[in-house]
């Protein structure tokens, strides 16, 4: 009988860059396929080349890059950011959260999404937001697992 695969999440450094620009990539282009994904790619997606992006988000005080893994593989990403609201609040935002098809169902985003919101709290931030496209019931189920819950919808009409 093999051993349990272990799953973790930790501090992302500059040697991950290589595979966070390759999990990211994926990310994009996962998500660009979904419904709302198109403008989504075009207006909110990370954008390419990721690796400037990510190299500076990993030096920010006000960024938290982490990657998951299993077995001491990177299989996932999560980045979160402090965003300053003009009340003076602070509210944390995941902008990226992603796990490799194959490795999901496994932990590894639930450690990446717990790992982001405890750093979310020790930055001082009332909460969090990050995004779900429309019709992605899994992404979806997963945030409220986590207490996230819509409180906003965007409404889009394409033009001719």
């Amino acid at each position: 009988m093999g051993t349990a695969a272990e799953e973790a999440c930790r501090p992302a450094d500059a040697a991950d860059l290589p595979r966070l620009v390759e999990l990211a990539d994926a990310a994009v282009a996962e998500l660009r396929q979904g419904r709302g994904g198109a403008v989504w790619s075009r207006h909110q997606a990370r954008r390419p080349p990721y690796a400037a992006a990510l190299r500076r988000e990993l030096a920010s005080d006000e960024h938290h890059v982490v990657v998951g893994t299993l077995d001491g593989v990177v299989m996932g990403y999560g980045v979160a950011r402090v965003e300053q609201l003009a009340d003076g609040g602070r509210l944390g935002v995941v902008s990226d959260l992603y796990t490799e098809p194959g490795c999901r169902e496994l932990g590894i985003g639930e450690i990446t999404m717990d790992r982001l919101v405890a750093w979310c709290t020790d930055q001082g931030c009332f909460g969090v937001d990050s995004l779900a496209l429309p019709g992605d019931r899994h992404t979806k189920n997963f945030f409220e697992a986590f207490g996230l819950v819509a409180r906003a919808i965007i409404v889009h009409r394409p033009l001719p």
